[in-house]
């Protein structure tokens, strides 16, 4: 309980609250046009699904393409439920959440168990195979909508909701980074051989960050599928996949605020350059390929060192003083 109250959470706490009272304050006042206050939700769904692939493809060190997949799956459980059951829409939203996360979690297990024996190369084809197959199985079975979508899904999405569970989402990502298995799995990362050498059983913390990002990954389908009124199929191929996978490259690997700021960024830059027309996609692609070379740069990559260790530093003293 000590540590729950600690400085730091307390601060944490409430810088959370402020950007959020921020946020109702200026849309409470109409600073926010309908197109920018669109944009709210997607972007929260943007940083939970970019969060939790980072703990596969960041601090793992594997690559996943099957992301999409898992939110197809909470997002057509989820939907499923809420379009079927006549509750009131605080209980039906949170049940369809943990139902979609659950699903999802346990796809991710019969995925995981023979996919996490392959590394590299292999392990893309397979989760982006897993994917494809979701994909065509949606397209095809008439009980979810077939390739015409589900639709009658109520709109119960909302910035507030949203913004809960992206916060929950970061602060249960960066716990278990922090925690002993944390350090386990980035240690797979590091070096695979010496960790079982360690007697680290390497595939169950590869199955553990397996799940746990399918699981959130699952929470972002049901609020996206609660946003838009209807799921189609065609919405979760493989270039979703590797949209979710562009915001954690970009963000730069293994940095949580990296992957936040990449999927704010790749989010709003498309909305932010319509008005462009014929040059958008082109100003875009220019962007991206300019993030992806500074985070190839020594110099920039030693200031977000810099950064990050300051912040560590202060994170370790307070944590110290606390045991103390």
């Amino acid at each position: 309980m000590k540590q729950l109250l600690s400085k730091k959470n307390l601060f944490l706490l409430a810088v959370i609250a402020v950007i959020y009272a921020v946020l109702f304050a200026l849309d409470a006042q109409g600073f926010f046009s309908r197109q920018a206050k669109a944009l709210l939700v997607p972007i929260g769904i943007n940083i939970i699904l970019a969060v939790s692939l980072s703990l596969i493809v960041g601090f793992l060190g594997e690559l996943s393409l099957g992301h999409a997949g898992f939110m197809s799956v909470g997002a057509y459980t989820g939907c499923m439920l809420t379009v079927n059951l006549d509750l009131p829409m605080y209980i039906e939203l949170p049940l369809a959440m943990l139902m979609g996360g659950i699903v999802a979690a346990i796809f991710g297990v019969i995925i995981g168990i023979p996919a996490l024996r392959l590394r590299g190369d292999y392990l893309a084809i397979v989760t982006l195979a897993f994917g494809e197959i979701i994909r065509s199985i949606f397209n095809n079975l008439s009980v979810v909508g077939g390739s015409g979508g589900l639709n009658g899904i109520p709109k119960y999405s909302n910035y507030t909701i949203v913004y809960i569970m992206l916060v929950i989402t970061i602060i249960v990502i960066t716990n278990l980074v922090n925690s002993r298995h944390g350090r386990a799995i980035c240690s797979i990362r590091d070096n695979k051989i010496a960790a079982e050498s360690m007697g680290i059983p390497v595939v169950y913390y590869k199955l553990l960050a397996f799940v746990v990002a399918a699981f959130f990954a699952g929470i972002a389908g049901v609020l996206y599928g609660h946003n838009l009124g209807i799921l189609k199929p065609s919405t979760f191929d493989f270039n979703k996949s590797i949209e979710i996978l562009v915001m954690v490259v970009m963000g730069g690997m293994g940095s949580i605020p990296g992957s936040v700021i990449a999927a704010l960024l790749i989010t709003v830059l498309p909305e932010i350059l319509r008005g462009l027309q014929d040059y958008r996609m082109l100003i875009y692609a220019v962007v991206l390929i300019v993030m992806m070379l500074l985070n190839n740069n020594a110099k920039f990559n030693s200031f977000k060192q810099r950064v990050f260790s300051k912040k560590a530093k202060k994170q370790g003293a307070d944590l110290a003083k606390e045991g103390e």
